[in-house]
């Protein structure tokens, strides 16, 4: 009886802890420094991009960023990928309007973390 009670009881904290690892549409984050010098996870342009178009030759500018989850795409291995947007309409570097992320791997590695 008590094996029952305590499997019950992992089982819905589980649950729990898992709905709330799940973005949704909507849900606001902030983009933090890498700890390299480039990000892995969020897609962003590749430094020799960025000088071609002559704007801003590191990612400095994106640090502290607030973003919103744009749309939430599942991949069929489980991965979890956003579509992220800034949360004050600018754009990134000024020509995108939008990046992806892998969202599960991008909040372990910390390049970005869930808004307060």
């Amino acid at each position: 009886m008590k094996n029952t009670i305590f499997t019950l009881l992992f089982l819905g904290f589980y649950s729990i802890l898992s709905a709330q690892s799940d973005p949704k549409v909507g849900d606001e984050l902030i983009i933090k420094s890498p700890l390299t010098q480039s990000y892995h996870y969020i897609k962003f342009p590749k430094p020799n991009i960025l000088i071609k178009r002559g704007t801003v030759t590191r990612y400095k500018s994106v640090y502290g960023n607030e973003v919103v989850v744009n749309e939430v795409i599942t991949k069929p291995n489980g991965e979890v990928h956003v579509e992220l947007k800034k949360k004050d309409g600018s754009k990134f570097f000024g020509f995108l309007s939008k990046v992806k992320a892998n969202y599960t791997k991008a909040i372990e590695a910390e390049e970005m973390i869930t808004a307060p």
